[in-house]
């Protein structure tokens, strides 16, 4: 069954490095096959991680084959595409949000359709423009029935860039999303993140969690955890090591329990490992050993009482932590299980695949309940933690943020590669994606405006937000994690 998705499909689960652009190569699976490269990634099959020699090797500066599949010239730096972005519209100057660029500025281009690098249409606002003119009061606000008591204020959005948002109707239709006039502005929206840390882990970072309240960063790279502190300004190296897995074997997944005493890990090894942060030096107090030989993705319940684990079988692990014991497992997915999320109220969880599908399960009766199948694997997704709305990561490079009910969707094309990590604020009124093309991008729940973004220096594998909403935290593919702050 592994053989079914090949080259560039493979997807995340298995290679960070491959995915990671430096060279130092993790696995060669999946991910980086994302990228393409059949050739360099022999056992690639999806659905069998564990340690790879196979792995791209070192020294290419970005994986191996990986853009191939964008079909752009391989140097990081292709992993920019200026064509896309105008950075300055996004990154640039936040202080004063869009509101200081007037439609006319973007109207220009209004009338030419432009290009869509791949897809660009007219620039996002050319509806919006033309709804909102310069008073917010003038136009229709399409997704007023989706924002309940939110006050509009004047703005326009996208600062020029082309489409890059579109609605999806059930019969498949796109249409660029008029932005409403509240969509970067307002309590809980961002302006930008400002980069406040780097630190030095050492290996790829394949993932990354912050504790609550915000003060440990846990990075997990080649064989271990590091703890590091944040709350000291400039801490140069981390406060503790965990050596979990094998020294070779990548940790793709560390989750805190909610009272931050207890780390489960996993990663390329059928074991997963739970450790007691509270005892004066860390310490392994359990391990848990399923039949599958790597673990891609972990949730937790939100009583903390069950850890779900993405197998590279395909099969979800459903673990009881009191007894550490298996309870069940959710079967489905036909390739491995990527990515996970649960509902805030602890009754449903999100899978994605690398055959393709993102499935929901009922965790009270313990059945699948629904299964959308895409054309690209999925690497990653998040649930809206207020409800409503699912947004999924694709090899693709796609962003999709579904309805939990409705069959229309969104569609956003900011990336350029596949899309390796996703996270939602807390709030849920935006979220971050990360990707093999270096970028960070922040997006306004559900409909994708471009909140912020931002470039770093290698591929983006993994992310984490603070549960005050006020830290980012991203893991690359330059063996280092990121610590930014939200500036509101």
């Amino acid at each position: 069954r592994s053989g079914q998705i090949t080259g560039p499909k493979e997807g995340r689960p298995n290679s960070p490095a491959s995915v990671a652009s430096s060279g130092s190569t993790p696995s060669s699976k999946a991910k980086d096959h994302a990228h393409n490269d059949k050739s360099s990634t022999p056992g690639l099959k999806s659905n069998t991680p564990t340690p790879r020699n196979d792995a791209p090797t070192p020294g290419t500066s970005t994986t191996p084959g990986l853009r191939p599949i964008m079909g752009k010239p391989s140097g990081m730096e292709a992993l920019a595409a200026p064509a896309l972005r105008t950075p300055l519209s996004i990154a640039g100057s936040y202080a004063t949000p869009f509101a200081m660029m007037g439609h006319h500025e973007m109207n220009g281009s209004l009338t030419s359709p432009g290009v869509y690098a791949g897809l660009h249409i007219s620039p996002q606002m050319s509806v919006a423009a033309a709804a909102y003119g310069r008073s917010p009061m003038a136009g229709f606000d399409p997704h007023s029935h989706m924002r309940p008591g939110l006050q509009a204020s004047l703005t326009s959005i996208s600062g020029g860039k082309p489409a890059y948002s579109f609605h999806v109707s059930a019969d498949g239709q796109m249409q660029p999303v008029p932005f409403p006039p509240d969509a970067l502005i307002g309590p809980g929206i961002p302006r930008h993140a400002r980069q406040i840390n780097t630190l030095s882990h050492g290996e790829v970072v394949c993932a990354v969690t912050i504790s609550n309240p915000t003060r440990h960063v846990y990075t997990g790279g080649k064989g271990c955890v590091k703890i590091w502190d944040i709350s000291q300004p400039g801490s140069k190296s981390p406060v503790s090591q965990l050596d979990c897995l094998n020294r070779d074997n990548y940790i793709r997944s560390c989750k805190l329990l909610p009272d931050g005493r207890t780390l489960i890990v996993g990663g390329e090894a059928s074991t997963l490992t739970i450790w007691d942060l509270a005892s004066p030096t860390p310490r392994i107090k359990a391990e848990l050993t399923s039949s599958a030989p790597a673990c891609y993705a972990l949730a937790i319940s939100p009583d903390a009482k069950v850890c779900f684990s993405c197998c590279s079988d395909g099969n979800i692990a459903v673990w009881d932590l009191h007894n550490q014991t298996l309870v069940r497992q959710f079967q489905g997915h036909t390739d491995g299980a990527s990515c996970i999320d649960i509902s805030h109220d602890g009754t449903k969880l999100w899978t994605g695949g690398l055959d393709n599908t993102v499935r929901s399960w009922d965790l009270r009766e313990g059945r699948q309940l629904q299964q959308h199948d895409f054309t690209s694997q999925i690497f990653s997704l998040g649930y809206c933690p207020t409800g409503e709305w699912l947004a999924v990561g694709m090899e693709s490079s796609n962003v999709e943020v579904l309805h939990h009910t409705k069959p229309d969707k969104y569609q956003l094309h900011l990336h350029e590669s596949c899309v390796l990590s996703l996270k939602f604020a807390y709030c849920g009124k935006w979220f971050v994606s990360t990707g093999k093309d270096n970028l960070l991008n922040a997006w306004r729940t559900p409909y994708g405006a471009s909140i912020f973004q931002s470039k770093e220096s290698s591929s983006v594998l993994s992310c984490d937000i603070s549960a005050d909403d006020k830290y980012i935290v991203t893991g690359s593919g330059d063996k280092k994690a990121t610590v930014y702050e939200v500036i509101y």
